[in-house]
């Protein structure tokens, strides 16, 4: 069994920086790829990132994961609620671009982009591999 090494803060600081992965794409053959972190749900609902009114549809999504959390898809105050928070965690996921420079060239990521993001910043890249064909 080998021993366990404390991470450095260079190491530390170089996976704050986010980490380049494939998204599902915008058309056939055209990769995207974007540099994306791994924010807390728990930090963003703490810094009112994600308001109150929003916490127990982003319990929903936290615990149960999308399925889980839209599974009243008739509930359209649900569903904005969802997407609200998709929102919220996609614009602190992106690093490069952001998801600032996405919307002010009026780039809009699909459902499946939004899914493999969400996917990303809960379990990391291994999540993406669902997302590829």
């Amino acid at each position: 069994m080998s021993e366990l090494k404390v991470t450095s803060i260079e190491e530390l600081k170089k996976i704050a920086k986010g980490e380049v992965v494939e998204l599902p794409p915008f058309a056939e053959g055209t990769p995207f790829v974007a540099r994306l972190k791994r924010p807390s749900m728990l930090a963003l609902a703490k810094t009112g990132k994600i308001p109150n009114s929003l916490l127990t549809q982003a319990n929903k999504l936290f615990v149960g994961g999308v399925q889980q959390a839209a599974r009243n898809t008739d509930d359209e105050a649900m569903m904005d609620e969802l997407f609200e928070i998709l929102d919220v965690i996609c614009e602190e996921a992106f690093v490069e671009p952001t998801m600032k420079e996405l919307k002010d060239n009026g780039i809009e990521l699909t459902d499946e982009q939004y899914m493999a993001i969400f996917s990303y910043t809960q379990q990391g890249v291994k999540s993406l591999e669902n997302f590829r064909s």
